[in-house]
């Protein structure tokens, strides 16, 4: 089934209000029509994506561009992924059972069963060996680049931005510049954001991931204009493969990056 009959029929808990909605409402005088479909919002992936789009707000605001996201959890942990993010709550929905993703298609993820194990074992099980980069393609290969640098990215934290929220001293981003110099991704500074989303995930697990029954689910993007064609779509292939260029990942979108 086209993937827009699917959104246009989905009726889902929007963040904001609590109430039940269909998902592209309002959505009407909008250029194009953005629908990210999350993994967990408390995967690297969901909180990274977030941290993009907040980026270029303003210019996919510009453009005329609505934006909604559907993530696995519940009503507490899309708030609080809204709270950390600054991901607006209106344009977040959220689907415990991960419903929508199963409709779609979109990669369940590994699915390694090991007799004697309860489901949540088994999630956990599966999610480390996709973090090894089994079933999991291109993640050990991002999870590098976040170390050692891109210069096709671009630069990440500002010279005066205070780093903090990760187990080192805060401490400003003109440190980067010590590792590389400036204007592009410095050695360290996508993983000094990956740490700090990491860190912020595990104080408060049980809020974004209220169940581990969907631990290795993996999201999607598709973007419409508004006659509802689809003009371009992404499946995640693993953990931290949300965008075909992770180096640009907003690089699909008519903005000036």
């Amino acid at each position: 089934m086209n993937p827009y009959i699917i959104f246009s029929q989905t009726k889902l808990q929007c963040v904001s209000d609590g109430t039940i909605k269909p998902l592209l409402e309002n959505c009407e005088s909008a250029a194009k029509i953005l629908v990210l479909v999350l993994p967990q919002l408390g995967d690297f992936d969901s909180l990274e994506y977030a941290w993009w789009l907040q980026r270029e707000a303003q210019n996919l605001a510009n453009q005329k561009i609505a934006i909604r996201a559907v993530g696995i959890g519940n009503l507490t942990s899309g708030r609080k992924f809204c709270e950390y993010t600054g991901f607006p709550q209106e344009n977040l929905f959220v689907d415990e059972n991960a419903e929508l993703h199963q409709k779609l298609n979109l990669y369940p993820g590994l699915k390694v069963s090991v007799p004697g194990l309860s489901l949540g074992q088994k999630s956990w099980l599966n999610l480390m060996l996709m973090c090894a980069g089994i079933g999991s393609p291109g993640t050990l290969k991002e999870v590098f680049r976040g170390y050692k640098g891109d210069k096709q990215a671009p630069q990440l934290i500002a010279d005066d931005e205070m780093i903090e929220g990760t187990p080192l001293p805060a401490f400003k981003g003109s440190f980067f510049k010590l590792a590389g110099g400036s204007g592009f991704q410095r050695p360290f500074e996508l993983a000094t954001l990956r740490l700090k989303n990491m860190v912020e995930v595990l104080k408060n697990w049980s809020t974004y991931v209220p169940s581990s029954a969907y631990l290795t689910q993996r999201g999607g993007t598709f973007l419409f204009n508004n006659q509802g064609e689809l003009l371009y779509e992404h499946r995640d292939p693993g953990i931290l493969g949300f965008a075909a260029n992770m180096s640009q990942p907003l690089s699909f979108l008519p903005i000036d990056n």
